[in-house]
């Protein structure tokens, strides 16, 4: 599809070739205003700094892991030692995991709402939202997940959240 990345001198946009043959002229402007819209509002550096910040959050977990010895008692090991302490760790980085991938996504389907919302304001929203019906027609997208799911799991608005948001006045 397409994606911005990258940062000072090594900025790009990247548009998949599939996106060029599949879309209008007036829809690639559009998805490149959403792209923009990223560098404009500086996701890339947002998204690095709280990558940064959550793994540092799950070394320091693991650091509390490794050396607390209660933590080896509570998983039945009399004698604490590191190892106990990664398998403790182990065992519950499933949930931490999931928790900050819950954070990770909201955050990113908030970055793509203030996207769409700059290419609207900047160049405008129906070719926009034509060309997301596109591409998820392409992608054979699921068009109504369950909001729990698409809340836990989706980096992305649904399609239909995107049309609501891109067509309001």
């Amino acid at each position: 599809n397409a994606y911005f990345s990258g940062f000072g001198s090594e900025k790009r946009v990247t548009l998949f070739d599939t996106l060029i043959a599949d879309l209008t002229h007036d829809e690639i402007v559009a998805v490149l205003a959403h792209e923009v819209g990223h560098y404009k509002r500086k996701h890339i550096i947002y998204n690095l700094l709280a990558s940064v910040l959550l793994t540092g959050l799950t070394l320091y977990v693991l650091s509390i892991f490794i050396s607390n010895p209660l933590l080896s008692q509570a998983i039945g090991v009399s004698i604490p030692s590191f190892h106990a302490g990664l398998v403790a760790f182990g065992l519950l980085y499933a949930p931490i995991s999931e928790l900050t991938g819950l954070l990770m996504n909201y955050l990113s389907r908030k970055f793509e709402y203030q996207a769409d919302d700059y290419a609207k304001n900047t160049y405008e929203a129906s070719p926009l939202i034509t060309a997301l019906k596109k591409l998820s027609k392409n992608s054979l997208s699921n068009l109504t997940p369950h909001p729990a799911y698409a809340f836990m799991h989706y980096s992305h608005p649904t399609l239909l959240q995107r049309v609501k948001n891109l067509s309001k006045a």
